[in-house]
């Protein structure tokens, strides 16, 4: 890595927190009658699924689309139960790795999420969350990885340039976007890909932060 860190930005589900769709799948199949198994096979990360993150539809809206696709009749506080149930815990180990990190550079949140899913998770993980400077939702945002406006609406909301932030993603397709925008960029695939990636990188002695961050 020859340029130096000037800012770390982590992904949140599958790099904080394991998320598991499965979990969502059980509980619409007990109150729909439906097999799990095929609600699995129905669902798809699909255009409704992109808006809603984006912050263009209400869970509502979303809801019904999942009625269409999936074929089930369950209300909204049926499908939001299951919704919320896809996040299992921090990833063991993460938070002391966090703890570190914010002592070499100001760290950052980036996660594709919707207003239901955010009110959940920043609520249950308040504790592990505070270890970040600011923290970015898709929804509000306005955009999502990996689409470019996304990483640079972050960069210039803290002001550094893309090639100075380090990137943690459990993702391919987001992991290439951000490389291809000249991001240092580490596909997460255990909590020992981000424990290699802070021992070995040139970490900036400009650590100021600018005026116009704040959480959230």
């Amino acid at each position: 890595m020859t340029n130096p860190v000037r800012a770390l930005l982590f992904d949140f589900g599958g790099v904080i927190v394991e998320i598991d769709f499965n979990r969502a799948f059980g509980i619409w199949s007990a109150h729909s009658g439906v097999p799990a198994a095929t609600i699995k096979s129905r669902f798809t990360f699909d255009s409704s699924y992109a808006s809603h993150e984006r912050g263009q539809i209400g869970a509502n809206v979303y809801f019904a689309s999942l009625r269409s696709s999936l074929g089930m009749r369950l209300s909204d506080e049926q499908f939001a139960e299951g919704w919320n149930a896809i996040f299992v815990g921090e990833i063991p180990g993460v938070a002391a790795l966090l703890a570190h990190a914010r002592a070499l550079a100001p760290i950052y949140l980036l996660s594709n999420s919707n207003p239901l899913h955010h009110a959940y998770w920043a609520r249950q993980y308040a504790d592990i969350l505070s270890n970040f400077q600011r923290i970015f939702v898709s929804y509000e945002l306005g955009r999502r990885k990996p689409e470019a406006e996304a990483f640079a609406a972050i960069a210039s909301a803290i002001g550094v340039p893309l090639e100075n932030i380090l990137f943690f993603d459990d993702t391919d397709e987001n992991v290439g976007s951000a490389r291809r925008l000249g991001m240092r960029a580490i596909h997460v695939k255990s909590i020992a890909d981000i424990k290699d990636a802070l021992g070995n990188i040139r970490i900036s002695s400009c650590r100021r932060t600018p005026a116009s961050s704040k959480r959230r």
